[in-house]
């Protein structure tokens, strides 16, 4: 029998290149193990750094057929996993306990589709193969519950008397005010009162080993959103935009605010990016072309992607089913999915917070 080379397996491997991060996968540090039997069967085990599920059957089959073009190798055999590490963050904040990364959603104005693109933004890591919570940090508009189905008046579990049970809606981990409060509870607080309620409940939250804690930021730019960059551990930030002119100049600001309190950018999302009839399909940029592209290349961060105004969209999360779990196959949930992991891969290249929680490991592909 043909003697296989480790170098000609080791060489097949590196001619895939990760569509995230452009690096081979030794460059990457996701080969644990290469190996071939007396049989010609060849083992591959890979780890990917980021959530990867949606890739993980494309990637198993472009490298288990680039090894069986190797002299001697009858079989290929490759087991797809993901490891996602705590990332560490620029300040000196405690770290929230059963949390390893947390990435604010914010815009610099309401109206932008903001906590649509929180929820399918969390919804997508977690089909992509991580463990995700969402915390509304909208005080004064909490919308989490409602676009996640948490049905009225759903309270979470509370321990000693201090701890709030995220309560589980779609496979996330969420907590609002709107848990704990009613529709008819004022919210006429300034802003030390409503940065130290967000504060109570990211602290008081018995988050579950998390891999990424989405925050659902108010909108705007004001003493509010700059107290929380100040207290939060927040890893990075997606500023949430649409392509008209004011929604961009209130979208830089969000940046600059994030850069004030030395948040990275992991990047920015278009929303709205254009009108897609729901009757005949045509497609119009109504407000405007190529904006989200300009922030992200003026303030050197990433375009994370480009997400229509649908129709669809709007009414699956205001029935408590977001596109990502309603139509997990439509070109939207697939575009939230590709953000996913974008935002991920991104974060993966951070310096790890060696302290933190234990990384998880999860196998997505055999």
């Amino acid at each position: 029998m043909t003697q296989i080379s480790q170098q000609a397996l080791e060489a097949a491997v590196r001619e895939y290149r990760d569509p995230y991060l452009n690096k081979d996968l030794y460059e990457l540090g996701a080969v644990k193990s290469l190996g071939a039997d007396d049989s010609g069967k060849v083992t591959l085990m890979i780890e990917l750094p980021y959530p990867s599920k949606g890739i993980a059957g494309g990637l198993k089959q472009i490298v288990a057929n680039a090894l069986e073009f190797v002299d001697g190798v009858e079989s290929a055999e490759v087991h797809v996993g993901q490891k996602i590490h705590a990332c560490k963050v620029n300040k000196d904040l405690a770290p929230v306990a059963g949390v390893k990364n947390i990435v604010a959603v914010a815009s610099g104005k309401g109206g932008v589709g903001k906590s649509t693109t929180a929820v399918n933004l969390a919804l997508a890591l977690s089909a992509e193969g991580a463990r995700v919570g969402i915390l509304d940090a909208d005080i004064y508009g909490p919308s989490i519950g409602m676009m996640l189905g948490v049905p009225e008046g759903q309270r979470p579990d509370v321990r000693e008397n201090k701890y709030f049970v995220p309560i589980k809606a779609h496979g996330l981990q969420a907590n609002s005010m709107a848990f704990v409060t009613t529709d008819k509870t004022p919210m006429a607080w300034r802003g030390p009162m409503v940065s130290g309620a967000v504060m109570q409940l990211l602290e008081q939250t018995l988050w579950d080993e998390v891999d990424y804690l989405i925050v659902d930021m108010p909108p705007g730019t004001g003493d509010i959103q700059l107290t929380l960059g100040q207290k939060v551990p927040v890893t990075g930030a997606v500023i949430v935009t649409t392509p008209q002119d004011i929604a961009l100049l209130d979208g830089k600001k969000g940046i600059e605010l994030f850069r004030k309190v030395e948040i990275p950018v992991i990047g920015v999302i278009e929303n709205m990016s254009v009108h897609i009839c729901s009757n005949c399909g045509h497609e119009e940029p109504l407000f405007g072309h190529g904006g989200g592209e300009r922030i992200a290349e003026e303030y050197q961060t990433t375009l994370l992607g480009q997400l229509p105004l649908h129709m669809t969209i709007r009414e699956q999360t205001d029935s408590g089913s977001p596109t990502v779990v309603a139509e997990p196959d439509s070109e939207v949930a697939l575009r939230y999915r590709d953000i996913a992991r974008r935002v991920g891969a991104e974060l993966s290249t951070r310096e790890r917070n060696l302290s933190g929680t234990i990384s998880s490991v999860s196998v997505t592909e055999h």
